[in-house]
């Protein structure tokens, strides 16, 4: 009779399939598989035909170099060696800055341009990503190790600084190799544009020291100490360095300028820290600015990297420091790193593999902390310059590369002319662009919520400090998705006019509601942290109902789980119904949710004759059948 009744509502082929539940391996695999491997990278390679082919295409896989460079041609390579030169051209000052803003000897700068880019070039899956030090993770490197350490002991200082860049190395290795790239997923869009706004506003008070020639200077990075430490050495002011850093800043954003109201002239706004740099030694040497205030970055040795896997130190009193700076560091990296490769290969129309992009930075590190680098990833800047250079493929980072290397044999002496006033004006005007007015106000007009997670990232990052920006950010960010998962979307349908599709009532006031019926749809898996919300809110909608209600029909197609919390609360709300002479159906469970009801005997309890697959063979089901058929029983 069970099978008789359950015919004549649904056509056949249509009813809810009451296969078999999958073993406990197979279920187990298929939520692996979609958690780590959701664009199934292997399949392309078990559909070739023959071993040689998936061994080439294993490679290809593994090591992106093996793609491209077979594809390689003159006509790339011209654009590449424009690209890479032009990049090389921003690494110089921007590794001498960077290096003099965390703390650590500006040769490392440059080294951390030169032995870096070769790895990313074999290993990454960007074709427009170049890479380089960043101001964000130098300026949280320096506040984590502290300055005192740095004045009484730099050379443990130097060495705790390439173990935080082999421990940033390994636990970005190890999130790419384990495929937990969700980890940076916390790190939210909103949370990234705060804290970098927030630090572009301390690095920028930070440079006062610079271009004000001050000597004695806070230890502290949020924004009250520094504007208290400039004014209260009012007496220690040169007005020779601040004329030059407001000549070199208006020099450079000058040229900014340039690049934005004509982007063929990129290239401008690339040279500009370069020009910067060159006229500032030229002038130091010439007047010989040492003796009238201007700080200069001191000597410079030729030569390429040395060894430093000897320098790695892993003493119990500085471990948790080196932990902290590693992990935070590379945290942030990977985050900047990432969403910048993949913002610029959307404007080229290419994909970036987010977890090939975290074992190449993590290999990147390791090496680079073996030889005198300290922590790499992706800036905008570079980025910027060698996409609208023209590059073609990662060629342009070993083109870098190969210039860095002349740059150490030959030049660098050169560059110990500059003046640290320079250095400052490169550095604040580079910051002056990460502060994205646009995109906090995009959000405030569209997110509150996200809103409040980026001013928190940027207000704690400035007045607190940035580790504690970031982790009150987060904070929130994890608050909204227990908000979301606590208080799961629940909506009434009703009938859109002259048609069988259901929608919500709220969403088009013109559907229509049936007497009698309320159609209800979840949003979202049903578990112990929302049950009592779930069940609360079903009930209300049926108090609510101003016409008695004869049937409550419940759309799961949006439940993508369920525990075993989720269905005694669904067997609550129905012997509540069963109380108040009102029957329960259950619309198109999914395959889990209905595996989950078969091995917890739900839908025993429930009965197969209320459960359907659409919401219109329930309503028709309703209508005509299940008032005639068997009662639901009543629960023990």
């Amino acid at each position: 009779m069970e099978s008789e009744r359950t015919n004549s509502s649904t056509p056949k082929g249509r009813g809810v399939n009451f296969s078999s539940p999958r073993s406990f391996f197979l279920k187990f695999s298929c939520k692996c598989k979609e958690t780590f491997f959701p664009d199934d990278p292997f399949k392309p390679i078990s559909q070739e035909p023959n071993g040689l082919m998936k061994t080439k295409k294993t490679l290809q896989y593994f090591v992106p170099i093996f793609e491209w460079l077979p594809k390689y041609n003159l006509q790339k390579l011209r654009y590449d060696v424009l690209a890479g030169i032009t990049i090389t051209s921003l690494a110089v000052p921007q590794g001498i800055s960077y290096a003099n803003l965390a703390g650590i000897p500006p040769i490392i700068g440059l080294y951390s341009s030169f032995v870096p880019p070769f790895v990313y070039a074999v290993l990454g899956s960007s074709h427009t990503l170049a890479v380089g030090t960043v101001a964000a993770c130098s300026l949280l490197i320096a506040e984590t190790f502290g300055e005192e350490l740095l004045k009484t002991d730099p050379n443990l200082y130097l060495h705790l600084i390439f173990t935080s860049a082999f421990v940033t190395g390994v636990f970005q290795f190890a999130l790419g190799f384990f495929r937990l790239g969700m980890l940076v997923d916390f790190l939210s869009h909103s949370t990234i544009t705060g804290f970098m706004g927030g630090t572009a506003i301390i690095i920028l008070l930070q440079q006062l020291k610079g271009v004000f020639g001050i000597v004695h200077f806070t230890h502290k990075t949020d924004v009250v100490s520094v504007l208290h430490s400039v004014f209260s050495h009012r007496d220690e002011w040169k007005w020779q360095s601040a004329l030059a850093g407001v000549c070199f800043l208006i020099f450079l954003q000058s040229t900014r300028y340039i690049k934005k109201i004509k982007p063929k002239l990129f290239w401008v706004s690339a040279m500009g820290p370069m020009v910067v740099v060159l006229v500032g030694c030229l002038v130091a040497y010439l007047v010989k600015g040492t003796e009238h205030g201007i700080k200069t970055v001191g000597p410079l040795k030729k030569g390429l990297n040395p060894p430093s896997i000897q320098y790695l130190t892993f003493d119990a009193k500085y471990l948790p420091l080196v932990l902290k700076a590693g992990i935070v560091t590379g945290l942030i990296a990977l985050a900047e790193g990432i969403a910048i490769g993949r913002s610029f290969a959307v404007m080229k129309n290419e994909q970036t593999d987010g977890n090939k992009e975290m074992i190449a930075f993590g290999l990147m590190n390791i090496i680079g902390s073996f030889t005198s680098c300290y922590l790499t990833t992706g800036p905008f800047s570079k980025t910027a310059v060698n996409y609208n250079a023209g590059t073609k493929t990662p060629m342009s980072n070993i083109v870098m590369g190969f210039c860095m290397m002349l740059v150490l044999l030959f030049l660098a002496p050169v560059f110990s002319y500059t003046p640290l006033v320079a250095l400052a004006s490169i550095i604040m005007s580079a910051m002056l662009g990460l502060i994205d007015y646009e995109e906090m106000y995009h959000l405030f007009k569209v997110d509150k919520f996200d809103f409040l997670v980026c001013m928190s990232a940027f207000f704690g990052v400035s007045f607190i400090s940035m580790d504690y920006g970031l982790i009150i950010s987060v904070g929130f960010s994890v608050l909204r998705a227990l908000l979301y998962v606590a208080r799961p979307s629940t909506c009434k349908l009703g009938r859109i006019p002259n048609s069988v599709m259901f929608r919500d009532i709220e969403q088009y006031p013109g559907a229509e509601e049936m007497l009698g019926y309320v159609i209800l749809q979840m949003g979202s898996p049903i578990f112990f942290a929302n049950s009592t919300y779930v069940r609360e809110r079903i009930l209300r909608w049926i108090r609510d109902e101003p016409e008695g209600v004869e049937f409550l029909l419940l759309d799961l197609s949006g439940v993508s789980s369920v525990d075993m919390t989720g269905m005694e609360t669904l067997l609550e709300v129905r012997r509540i119904l069963v109380s108040k002479g009102i029957k329960m159906v259950v619309i198109n469970p999914r395959f889990e949710v209905l595996e989950k009801m078969m091995l917890s005997h739900f839908v025993e309890k429930i009965g197969k004759e209320y459960m359907f697959l659409s919401i219109d063979d329930a309503v028709q089901a309703c209508r005509f059948n299940l008032s005639t058929t068997a009662k639901p029983k009543p629960e023990p």
